[in-house]
């Protein structure tokens, strides 16, 4: 009978690797998995995908031909270059109202009880869902600015700004996604959820810089405006489209981005946990 002896060497070919000795990427792994199910989910409901395809085409014609001869002095053309990088910023937040709604709806069809049950990292169904709305935000931004062109937008700077403003909106809309998340998991229906965070997003839309000019506005309303988060993202997208500083913008944006991912995504995870 021989034995067999192990040293260093051997003991690391035996020693598990892959998945089950790197948790991280296995949870990763495992958001990804989640995120192609909600990918796949809106394949088979297309209707899911009204928010970002005919929305920004409904609200740009509206505010432009409707709007747009008052609040852009008479020309209409001037006030689509002022108006598209703004309404990108305040639809892109819009949009994300659809994810609480989805994630309030599958609780109560009991489908994370099903999650729960899988061996997969508790917080992967949450970053998997917001990972897929990644895709639906980069719809809405080609839907918008492409038909922004068709109407007689211009990009006044480079195409590699033009990525960098997309970029920034969707930085943006993916934490301010997690604000939605957390809504979801902690009213009862996906009825509620939207009226939360309609309340949530219209005084930032509207009291933005998105539709006018903060100089246009009064003192006090001026002061709101001015630490709005809509506003800097509206004012970073904008300049890096139409040219302008950006700096302070872009910063403040990303300033927010981290703001809201360190407090929303430790609230949501804690209230998806209590909740399931």
């Amino acid at each position: 009978m021989t034995t067999m002896t192990t040293t260093p060497a051997t003991r690391a070919k035996i020693t598990p690797a892959g998945p089950a000795a790197r948790p991280r990427f296995r949870s990763l792994r495992h958001a990804v998995v989640l995120a192609k199910r909600n990918l796949i989910k809106i394949t088979r409901t297309p209707e899911q995908l009204i928010d970002v395809t005919l929305q920004p085409i409904i609200f740009l014609l509206l505010f432009t031909y409707v709007f747009g001869g008052a609040l852009g002095g008479g020309s209409q053309h001037e006030y689509l270059e002022f108006l598209l990088p703004g309404l990108l910023g305040q639809t892109i937040a819009m949009s994300s109202i659809s994810i609480g709604q989805n994630m309030n709806g599958d609780i109560a069809k009991g489908v994370f009880d099903r999650f729960r049950s899988l061996p997969i990292a508790r917080s992967a169904p949450l970053v998997g869902s917001v990972l897929a709305e990644f895709f639906r935000y980069l719809l809405l931004c080609v839907i918008m600015i492409g038909f922004g062109y068709v109407l007689g937008f211009r990009i006044a700077t480079n195409p590699l700004a033009l990525l960098a403003a997309i970029g920034v909106a969707i930085c943006f809309a993916l934490s301010f996604a997690w604000v939605s998340v957390w809504v979801g998991m902690k009213v009862r229906t996906p009825g509620a959820v939207q009226g939360v965070m309609f309340l949530l997003v219209l005084p930032l839309s509207f009291g933005s810089n998105t539709f006018v000019r903060a100089s246009t506005m009064p003192g006090w309303l001026q002061a709101f405006v001015n630490v709005n988060p809509i506003s800097h993202l509206v004012s970073a997208v904008r300049g890096l489209m139409l040219g302008g500083p950006v700096a302070a913008p872009i910063g403040w944006t990303f300033a927010w981005v981290a703001g809201m991912l360190l407090v929303f995504f430790p609230l949501a995870l804690r209230a998806y946990i209590r909740r399931t």
